[in-house]
């Protein structure tokens, strides 16, 4: 038996009778067992109206329960020496804990009270609006966060996946007790519930303990359709006189989460900006000096994507990174990437991926992530095989494809002091 048909092997799925899915990794080696109730209801779900409320309800629910207070939540966690966690995206709300095994079915309780009992008193509803706009106010003093975010509306632009995953101050406030138990009910029912967990657990084992906490729960109808966007390539320019640097978003729309192509995307992105030995980095920080932080990456999606850059310098640099970057893109397109610079971005991938992937934590998200977007569980060994198979032609043909000045977005922020910026500007 290889080693990826040993790991399939500890790989289960069980789908309940109420359409709840329970996806498990055996890992006979730790101690330990990570699991996480992921939810199909991040903010691309919402309406313009509700904005926000996904990430409302990700808080709320850690408020009380019929049977517990907040601080029952927080005390049963830390009397089993466990981590409770939760996070909203754009299209997932995930509620995640990691315990000892023995420890599993009280960790279980909290979490299933949690995402099934939840109170939503009118009074914690006002207080949590406060922490929230708190938050909020907080997101938008970070530059890293807001060029990101103004991109992201403008790049998406009249769709959820522009919005932020927080919402707006109007939103936000107008969030009442009727309207986010409506959109609770609607959301957290068992067809858009998907339980993965990973770590010293037999698959049946945990199916019972999930069929004890969810099996009651009855499907609901729902209309929700989701969409996809149109990607608009527009230059913004946003002026905020009180930030010292000056902060550059630059993107363009790619693929979505499942393409086959994913593999070749992400050797592309490590040689142009994943990393300090990619050429982003080398050269615009390494040899240039004129920034201290430059990246690229991708955000996908279930059926749409983009790759961005950034970069923090001075006015004075703005347009000479950019040119930069630009360069890049050009020499993608026009020649081919040399075998020791694709060895060293391969081997720079197979490795990250290695490391992130030796915990419990990291194995259950990754179960939940192929569960969702991939529909098939692949081994560390054929995802790094994959990645081998890599040849330099294809990186070029996916450049050629990516990096045209007609499909490219821009954001600055900073200080601008009337600075300008064209289109003609980002030929490449």
């Amino acid at each position: 038996m290889t080693s990826a048909e040993a790991r399939r092997k500890h790989i289960e799925k069980t789908v309940l009778a109420n359409g709840l899915r329970v996806v498990t990794e055996y890992m006979p080696q730790v101690r330990s067992v990570s699991f996480g109730v992921w939810v199909d209801g991040g903010s691309r779900h919402e309406t313009a109206r509700q904005s926000g409320i996904s990430h409302f309800i990700e808080h709320m629910v850690f408020k009380g329960t019929s049977t517990r207070s907040a601080e029952d939540i927080a005390c049963s966690v830390d009397a089993i020496g466990g981590h409770l966690d939760a996070f909203t995206t754009k299209e997932n709300v995930a509620f995640t804990a990691k315990v000892l095994d023995e420890h599993l079915s009280r960790a279980m309780d909290i979490v299933s009270d949690l995402v099934l009992d939840p109170v939503f008193r009118d009074e914690d509803i006002a207080k949590e609006k406060t922490v929230i706009l708190e938050e909020l106010k907080m997101d938008e003093d970070n530059p890293d966060y807001l060029i990101h975010e103004i991109f992201s509306r403008s790049f998406w632009k009249g769709h959820a996946l522009g919005r932020p995953i927080i919402g707006s101050q109007r939103t936000i406030n107008s969030f009442e007790r009727r309207q986010i138990r409506g959109f609770f009910r609607r959301t957290y029912e068992p067809r858009k519930l998907l339980i993965t967990a990973a770590g010293n657990i037999r698959h049946s084992d945990f199916v019972r303990v999930v069929e004890d906490r969810f099996g009651g729960l009855k499907p609901r109808e729902t209309t929700r359709r989701v969409s996809p966007p149109k990607p608009v390539p527009s230059i913004v320019l946003h002026n905020k006189p009180s930030l010292e640097q000056v902060h550059i978003c630059l993107g363009l729309p790619t693929h979505a989460m499942a393409d086959p192509r994913r593999y070749a995307s992400f050797v592309l992105n490590t040689v142009l900006g994943g990393g300090v030995s990619s050429r982003l980095f080398l050269k615009i920080r390494e040899r240039a000096g004129l920034v201290y932080s430059v990246f690229s990456d991708f955000s996908l999606y279930a059926d749409v994507g983009c790759l961005s850059v950034y970069a923090g310098t001075s006015l004075e640099a703005v347009e000479q990174v950019i040119a930069y970057v630009l360069d890049e893109f050009r020499d993608l397109k026009q020649n081919r990437v040399s075998d020791e610079e694709l060895r060293r971005a391969k081997d720079h991938l197979k490795g990250s991926l290695m490391l992130s992937l030796e915990s419990t934590s990291s194995r259950m998200s990754n179960l939940a992530r192929q569960e969702k977007y991939l529909g098939e569980f692949l081994s560390l060994d054929e995802v790094t095989g994959r990645i081998e198979a890599v040849e330099a032609p294809a990186l070029r043909e996916l450049a050629n494809q990516w990096f045209h000045r007609g499909k490219i977005a821009l954001t600055i922020l900073g200080n601008l002091a009337g600075f300008r910026f064209g289109r003609e500007k980002l030929a490449c």
